[in-house]
């Protein structure tokens, strides 16, 4: 295994670590601006497709299946590819899987059409997601500066243009299919000049000339992370949180509608708020962090996401349905940055380590629609979020285990 990539690696000059850090920052962007362009229409395409709670469960749970393929793939094509095409080649199913699931809601309605669609829009998502942590986790450690809460400001601030977006196009009464076609050229548009800025080297600092592990001694490195205790710790904190946010990502705005009485432009505004929150708590994690350590900001964050779960699920107006959105996405802000950063402190087999904690974490969004849905159609939506209390608590007491490396 070779050792990771440092500046030198990348010319040594300031402009060239900046350019690699800018291009990551737009990579998070694009992750973002893609999943809430579809998260924002969950309830348009409920209501397009005539489908009940748990039947929109199902339906989800081909996004989380898509990318849970895609986490499992993500190291292998990093290694075989390089970032950049790797990158480039998981942005591009995104982007067509986008362009089918529009087509599957509004052009020829079909329920598996569009959750085969979301499959594919999984798998690019869920293999863009190790690859982006990677490589943010690599150019955090080569600038020297708490980045990977900044990176994942970036992916939130997607979510807050994406949700504004759907809002946007359900008030004008644009259709599915022609909203996501738009997103999708964006995302692809954008990838496209961003990966330029990538290095040549892959995260573990093997060039894409450089030959390659036998696939057996990569599955063997893969494999071995998964008896590192600390690492499984870490996947809870990561699974925990991570369910605390996909659950907003899949049924906010449904529960808004469903449970709260809002409009379906509404939800997609209470969906935009949580994200907007999310994105605050990123952006100001880095200093904070850096000020007092992972453990105790991981424990705080826990107490303040379910204080926020617990008002936006029994708040009688709604104002205070804001109020807990907001406190909800704050505590569910740092959770997954900083997982990946924890998981990416043994620079040894980066990749696979971070793809195991992405996988303990997507876990969530495997189990999670499906659950909540199943739930939810028998006890009301509302009622099924207090599933995600559970997990918040188990995260804040796994908080130890993302203590930094002296």
């Amino acid at each position: 295994m070779t050792s990771p990539i440092s500046p030198a690696a990348i010319s040594g000059t300031r402009s060239a670590l900046i350019g690699w850090r800018n291009a990551v920052f737009a990579v998070f962007f694009v992750a973002g601006l893609g999943l809430a362009s579809w998260m924002s229409r969950v309830p348009a395409v409920r209501d397009g497709l005539s489908l009940d709670t748990a039947q929109v469960g199902i339906l989800i749970f081909g996004l989380s299946a898509g990318s849970v393929i895609g986490l499992l793939i993500a190291a292998g094509l990093l290694a075989r590819l390089g970032a950049r095409r790797a990158m480039l080649f998981s942005v591009s199913l995104s982007a067509t899987g986008l362009v089918l699931m529009g087509t599957g809601v509004s052009l020829v309605p079909a329920a598996p059409f569009v959750f085969a669609s979301l499959a594919i829009f999984g798998i690019g998502i869920g293999s863009l997601d190790v690859m982006m942590n990677v490589e943010g986790a690599a150019a955090e450690r080569a600038i020297g500066r708490t980045l990977m809460p900044l990176m994942h400001a970036c992916f939130s601030l997607g979510t807050v243009v994406g949700a504004l977006g759907g809002a946007a196009a359900s008030a004008w009464q644009v259709s599915v299919f022609w909203h996501l076609v738009v997103m999708a050229v964006l995302v692809l548009g954008t990838i496209v000049v961003a990966v330029r800025f990538i290095p040549a080297a892959t995260p573990t600092g093997e060039t894409t000339d450089a030959p390659q592990l036998a696939w057996r001694e990569r599955l063997q490195g893969s494999l071995t992370v998964w008896r590192d205790r600390k690492l499984l710790l870490i996947g809870v904190i990561v699974l925990g949180m991570t369910f605390a946010e996909g659950s907003a990502n899949d049924w906010l705005a449904l529960a808004s509608v469903d449970g709260h009485g809002l409009s379906n432009t509404d939800g997609a505004i209470v969906f935009g708020v949580f994200v907007a929150a999310m994105t605050v708590g990123r952006v100001i994690g880095g200093p904070v962090l850096d000020r007092f350590g992972r453990v105790p900001v991981l424990r705080a964050c826990a107490v303040v996401g379910i204080a926020g779960l617990v008002l936006f699920i029994l708040a009688p107006s709604t104002p205070l349905v804001f109020v807990g959105t907001v406190l909800w996405g704050l505590g569910a802000s740092l959770g997954f940055p900083v997982g990946m950063s924890a998981a990416a402190d043994d620079t040894q087999n980066a990749a696979a380590r971070v793809s195991a904690v992405a996988i303990i974490g997507y876990f969530a969004f495997l189990v999670g629609p499906p659950v909540l849905g199943l739930l939810g159609e028998a006890f009301g939506i509302l009622n099924a979020l207090l599933l995600i209390l559970v997990l918040m608590v188990l995260a804040g007491g796994a908080a130890p285990a993302a203590r930094a490396r002296s």
